[in-house]
């Protein structure tokens, strides 16, 4: 037998076998691989209540302030009290809470919404969800350093942590959490005796299999000349929470989006040519619209701004109309970021390069097409 078949043969041998030993290392034969210890590292990155899983390292309030207003602030507010996208982080909480452990306001009926703040019992729960979920449009993209910083920023503005405060691996079991003691394991929801001892689920409902009770049938709705007899439910939000009123200034289940796109479509014809001449085509202006709409994907843009409707942010479309020809202006509010010119919630400065920005501005400012 030549080398050549010999070494072929070898090869072919280590690999059935690499195979076999696979298939028989296997607890499913057929299915799939054993994940590597790297794999299950990158997804073990819980951080449990006792506090095992924690990495080492620390971060100080400054240092939280600054990822905050650069990666947080847009959605959460400079104080983390904005309820514009997501329910407020901070507020409703007072130093006689922070000693007792029992936060008041949550049995205030009076009190407008509950803050995260309000009731989060373990301080591991904060740095475990940001340090997983944060930012909304980036997650897992922070720093070790930077999750200890942003988590020791938001117990800052809660009074529960001084300015000067540096939180770390070390002392993060010393926080107090101002609803630490509202938290209770003794409902048996899991199994095993850890919890107390306790047998018996708080919860002791039985499926219905005889003599049940119709279901109800609602048999009337709100008219729609009774719709706005107390105002636009929907401009009387509440400071706190994320409580949503309905528009109540068109009939129910109107779709106000859909609605306001028909008749964008159905404008009189004879403003085509001048939108036209505001946009000049793609090709004739030199505009590349799949290369600056790749970099919106790229940058995360979209999160925030939908082509023809808002999200968080103004659509590309109303920017559009709003900067027809500003292609610099663009490109300047992308790089710096801002607030005022669509609302309260601001938006954070990019990291993308300059041309990369003009790209994006040039493409606005020409109508944003496809």
């Amino acid at each position: 037998m030549s080398r050549f078949r010999k070494a072929v043969l070898s090869a072919a041998l280590l690999a059935v076998a690499g195979f076999a030993g696979a298939q028989t290392n296997s607890k499913y034969p057929g299915v799939g691989r054993a994940a590597t210890q790297k794999e299950v590292a990158a997804w073990d990155i819980d951080v449990r209540p006792d506090f095992k899983g924690l990495p080492a390292g620390s971060g100080t309030v400054a240092k939280g302030q600054e990822v905050w207003e650069g990666k947080c602030a847009h959605c959460h507010g400079f104080f983390g009290e904005s309820g514009e996208v997501f329910s407020p982080l901070v507020g409703g909480v007072t130093p006689e809470d922070i000693k007792t452990g029992h936060v008041a306001n949550l049995k205030n009926t009076s009190y407008p919404g509950r803050t995260t703040m309000m009731k989060v019992a373990t301080v591991s729960t904060l740095w475990d969800y940001i340090n997983r979920a944060m930012p909304w449009t980036a997650p897992k993209s922070l720093s070790t350093e930077e999750v200890y910083a942003v988590t020791a920023f938001l117990l800052n503005l809660s009074g529960i942590v001084p300015d000067n405060y540096t939180l770390s691996d070390k002392n993060i079991a010393d926080v107090r959490m101002p609803n630490r003691n509202g938290m209770t394991t003794k409902h048996a929801m899991w199994p095993g005796n850890e919890f107390d001892g306790v047998k018996k689920p708080d919860t002791q409902n039985t499926a219905c299999m005889k003599d049940c009770a119709p279901e109800a049938k609602v048999a009337s709705f709100l008219p729609d000349f009774a719709r706005n007899a107390h105002g636009n439910l929907a401009e009387q939000n509440r400071p706190v929470g994320a409580q949503r009123g309905v528009d109540t200034t068109k009939p129910e289940g109107k779709d106000l989006n859909a609605e306001r796109i028909s008749q964008q479509s159905a404008a009189p014809k004879a403003a085509e040519p001048a939108a036209k001449a505001a946009a000049p085509k793609t090709d004739a202006s030199g505009i590349d619209s799949k290369a600056a709409m790749a970099l919106t994907s790229k940058y995360s843009c979209t999160a925030c701004h939908g082509v023809d409707k808002k999200i968080v942010g103004p659509s590309f479309m109303d920017i559009a109309k709003k900067h027809a020809g500003k292609a610099d202006y663009l490109a300047g509010k992308i790089k710096s970021g801002g607030v005022g010119v669509w609302g309260p919630i601001p938006m954070p400065a990019q990291t993308l390069s300059d041309a990369e920005a003009r790209t994006i501005g040039a493409w606005l400012a020409s109508g944003a097409g496809k």
